[in-house]
């Protein structure tokens, strides 16, 4: 693909994956009120997840899409459904907390599962790629090379930004030491979480 292309392609995704929205505010809140150190399988399925999107557009199969519009319907609520039972959990969690200690981690299973249910089931992550991306790039003409060529610009965005907001919410979480800090911080992460799952439930 021409790298003008490419640069544009970048562009729109940035400003599109960089402005916050479920996904973001779902990762933010995971980080600040249960630490990185175990929210990479979240974030691994949400790439994954807008790698999926990215083919089912650049090999025309927006028509398989709209046929399992059902399973994506069912992904989505279910995404909804774990995303409101991780807020409730966040708001629920202790406070005690030492230096040092971390809350007790989620299942990587788990929590790849909700990363993936929450990007297939974003109806803001599958406009961008079956309903603008082809008013960005011509996808009649994307051979197998031009894929893997914006696959692996899609993943230097994502991974970008991603890890700059999982940044930004660590820093953030090292100066909640105190009780009540924590307390403010479960609480404010349960509701941007429940808002995310709120956000996601309200798009059709």
């Amino acid at each position: 693909m021409h790298f003008t292309s490419l640069l544009i392609f970048a562009a729109a995704l940035f400003v599109a994956a960089g402005s916050p929205g479920p996904s973001i505010a779902a990762l933010v809140a995971r980080v600040i009120a249960k630490g990185f150190r175990d929210v990479f399988p979240f974030l691994l399925a949400m790439w994954i997840g807008e790698g999926i999107w990215l083919s089912l557009a650049v090999f025309g199969l927006a028509m398989v899409a709209q046929t399992f519009h059902l399973a994506f319907v069912v992904l989505k609520w279910v995404g909804v459904a774990y995303l409101g039972y991780l807020a409730w959990k966040m708001w629920t969690a202790p406070v005690e907390a030492r230096e040092g200690e971390m809350p007790r981690e989620e299942s990587a299973v788990k929590l790849f599962f909700a990363g993936m249910a929450v990007t297939l089931g974003n109806p803001k992550i599958m406009m961008f790629y079956l309903a603008l991306l082809p008013t960005i790039i011509d996808l009649a003409s994307v051979s197998v090379i031009g894929w893997v060529e914006l696959t692996a610009t899609m993943a230097v965005v994502l991974v970008a930004i991603d890890l700059a907001w999982v940044l930004a919410a660590a820093q953030a979480r090292k100066l909640l030491r105190s009780k009540r800090a924590m307390k403010i911080a479960n609480r404010v992460s349960a509701t941007t979480m429940a808002g995310a799952a709120a956000a996601i439930a309200a798009r059709s």
